[in-house]
């Protein structure tokens, strides 16, 4: 006969259900990466300073589902003249806008907008004769077409030299950078194969006022 008091004070073996957390965790965190967000690294400074080499950024694929593209939404596409390419640039301009550049100022609608994000040189704007980098002639943009600028106007290669972005081109809206990286210097040990991939663990290349900022 079993010992009903032994029975009791056996201790009764517990399910461990931390591993099939993870493995949900892990789950669900990939089918929210592939089907809702995006990750991207920027490698070039058209954007600066809104966006800097070596900012991990979140796209936001969900979020021209349900909503528009709007005039300043700094947007992920498919670069025209190579579909293959991702670029990220800023919507200055959607359908039925009408957009003027005047020595670097832009005109909207017939408006000079404020762009606090803009970054420009100290040189002398060139005539629209020779690029429309600086200056160039009124129009309209058309219909399911947005015209997009990087915000470091003298530094990027956007729709002022290769056209308009069709609207089914646009991935979706960039909205957090996640995490930020220094480049090291060339002749940093840090600079060299491999240590290069791991100089997140030198806090000295951590830019930790970046982390977790929202884009705007």
């Amino acid at each position: 006969m079993t010992d009903i008091n032994t029975e009791l004070g056996k201790p009764k073996k517990k399910k461990d259900g931390f591993f099939d957390s993870l493995v949900v965790a892990v789950v669900i965190a990939m089918l929210i990466k592939g089907f809702f967000l995006k990750t991207y690294t920027i490698p070039s400074e058209s954007m600066y300073s809104t966006l800097k080499v070596g900012d991990f950024l979140i796209l936001n694929r969900l979020a021209y589902k349900f909503g528009d593209i709007e005039r300043g939404d700094v947007v992920i596409f498919e670069y025209p003249l190579e579909p293959q390419k991702d670029f990220i640039k800023r919507v200055v301009g959607v359908p039925g806008d009408s957009l003027k550049l005047v020595d670097k100022v832009l005109y909207v609608n017939g408006e000079a907008i404020d762009e606090p994000y803009k970054r420009v040189n100290g040189q002398v704007p060139l005539p629209a004769e020779l690029t429309h980098k600086d200056n160039f002639e009124q129009f309209t943009v058309p219909e399911g077409k947005y015209f997009v600028m990087g915000d470091n106007r003298d530094n990027s290669y956007d729709s002022r030299f290769w056209g308009f972005v069709d609207g089914s081109k646009v991935k979706g809206e960039a909205f957090m950078i996640y995490w930020s990286l220094e480049s090291p210097k060339y002749n940093s040990v840090w600079a060299k194969f491999p240590l290069r991939m791991f100089r997140f663990l030198n806090p000295k290349y951590d830019r930790f006022e970046r982390f977790f900022k929202l884009i705007n």
